[in-house]
């Protein structure tokens, strides 16, 4: 498995290993060089807090099944 080194010195941490590490956006990660000189990335703690997203507790919600030209007349102010 590998992957390429940008300009700006970042990688792409293959999925196989966001997996098996339990990565997700927002997860902090050490990295360290071994005796042999292999890179050992370990995961750190829990993730890190991230700013609640303000539209979360309304995804999913919706219980009114608008017709789309009853929704853009109402939008509009129209009737």
């Amino acid at each position: 498995m590998s992957t390429t080194l940008t300009s700006k010195g970042q990688v792409t941490i293959p999925k196989q290993i966001r997996d098996a590490l339990n990565l997700a956006p927002g997860c902090s990660v050490d990295f360290a060089v071994n005796r042999e000189g292999d890179v050992v990335i370990h995961k750190v703690g829990a993730r890190t807090s991230r700013k609640p997203d303000r539209f979360e507790s309304a995804r999913g919600k919706a219980d009114v099944k608008w017709r789309t030209d009853d929704l853009m007349a109402l939008l509009r102010g129209e009737g």
